[in-house]
């Protein structure tokens, strides 16, 4: 019998356009992107100019600080930019796709009978080790490290989040050797979580050398974070990694085929979107393929990622490293006299200020609008409503902003990441940027007990 770990804390937020289960038909991307921003910590270092001709898996830039980190092209063609922002600092590494893919040739086997090493190696040099994130501070993982544990969260409950049962179908073998790869990287358990609420796909329930686990609740009960913990805490001095189930399934074609192959499923949700479904593409595409003639509004807000922790992007901006989604809201570049005196029942409210919290099952069209002006940071105990740590968020959140290291450790700043406080920030009435003050407190622990 499995033990259902039950969430009780939260918020589902009710979207309309979640992306329906359908292949939508996109031309293939001219250009793609690989963003040193998408990694946390990072100072990069190129390994090649614009003119620079590559392959499927050969290195764009390094970690200056660690070396053997590679990112590397998700296709062949050549370097037709290297975009820069404030201080020149790399933003994008921009390729034009070839005609044809041509992949760099990596080591192939069984990773049962591999060493951690060669497993450790084969994933340094392909390019897909930064697929592969630490706990504490959500950063790439250090190949030195041995964690206790890894983590692979099989299911999303943001909002309009894409359905991971959906995305692993025809991939299970896949998905199953890139289990086996993790397994050989911990001396503790592979973790493999899933929903309790409907059925799962078999490559998540039958997975071998691994431990199902089951959960059931609201946002955030899909967050990795939830999830560790529940089954297997994060102390001081411990080291959990955590892999997206995609990103297994690409780990998996690595030893299966030899080559980094970046193709994945996306999900193109939201309001705006006229046809809301799942798209194929490879990793790092421009959006502009899958957005060009498939929304409804000129000037919409692109997010690569979800609309609580996702990232801005324009119209011909590229998906994000870690990302399956891409939503389309209305811009919230409007704004209505007296809004909050109306009754409002298309208006969504946590706080039952408008009539339309009687129509729980409603789905809502919100745009990016704050609807209303920052205010001072005061203690409400909204937060505690819809945060599922065992943790006071409002005492962590002060104590990052005077950075009080002692205290930020003794309130449980290990234990959680930016993403855990996403529900906070959007029921704020101060219009904080909390998930913003989080990333700044993780990486001010990092520099201090580095």
């Amino acid at each position: 019998m499995f033990k259902v770990y039950k969430i009780r804390k939260g918020l589902n937020i009710n979207l309309a356009g979640k992306a329906e289960k359908f292949f939508g038909k996109a031309g293939p991307s001219e250009l793609y992107a690989v963003k040193p921003g998408d990694f946390h910590s990072l100072v990069p270092r190129l390994e090649v100019k614009e003119g620079s001709g590559v392959k499927a898996g050969s290195p764009l830039f390094t970690d200056k600080n660690n070396p053997e980190i590679r990112f590397t092209s998700p296709v062949s063609g050549n370097v037709v930019s290297i975009n820069r922002g404030e201080r020149r600092t790399i933003r994008e590494v921009v390729i034009k796709a070839a005609s044809s893919m041509e992949y760099e040739s990596f080591s192939e086997g069984n990773p049962l009978e591999m060493t951690r090493d060669q497993i450790i190696d084969n994933l340094l040099k392909s390019g897909l080790w930064p697929t592969i994130r630490q706990r504490p501070y959500n950063i790439i993982a250090t190949p030195e490290s041995k964690p206790k544990s890894v983590f692979i969260s099989a299911f999303d409950t943001a909002p309009l989040a894409p359905d991971y049962d959906f995305i692993v179908q025809g991939a299970e073998s896949d998905f199953q050797t890139g289990v086996n790869a993790l397994s050989r990287l911990t001396s503790g358990k592979v973790h493999v979580n899933i929903s309790d609420e409907y059925p799962a796909s078999v490559a998540y329930t039958k997975a071998r050398n691994a431990q199902t686990n089951f959960f059931r609740g609201p946002h955030p009960a899909g967050n990795v974070s939830v999830q560790i913990q529940r089954i297997d805490p994060i102390n001081k001095g411990d080291i959990i990694w955590v892999v997206s189930p995609q990103d297994v399934i690409s780990i998996g074609r690595l030893f299966t085929r030899g080559v980094y192959d970046a193709s994945r499923l996306v999900a193109l949700t939201g309001s705006e979107g006229i046809h809301p479904r799942y798209y194929r593409i490879i990793g790092g595409a421009s959006i502009k393929s899958l957005v060009e003639g498939n929304v409804k509004k000129i000037n919409p807000r692109y997010i690569s990622g979800n609309p609580l922790t996702g990232t801005q992007v324009n119209h011909g901006g590229f998906v994000g490293f870690y990302d399956s989604q891409i939503t389309v809201l209305p811009e919230g570049d409007h704004y209505e006299f007296l809004g909050w005196a109306l009754p409002g029942f298309n208006k969504y409210s946590n706080s039952r200020a408008f009539w339309s919290w009687l129509m729980p099952d409603r789905k809502y069209t919100m745009d990016t609008n704050l609807n209303g002006g920052h205010r001072p940071f005061v203690m409400t105990g909204f937060y505690e409503k819809v945060f599922p740590f065992n943790i006071y968020p409002m005492q962590l959140l002060k104590a990052v902003l005077a950075e009080d290291i002692d205290q930020m450790e003794r309130l449980g700043i290990y234990e959680v990441v930016e993403e855990d406080f996403a529900l906070c920030e959007f029921i704020c009435p101060s219009k904080t940027e909390i998930q913003v003050i989080i990333r700044n407190g993780l990486d001010l622990m990092r520099k201090e007990l580095s």
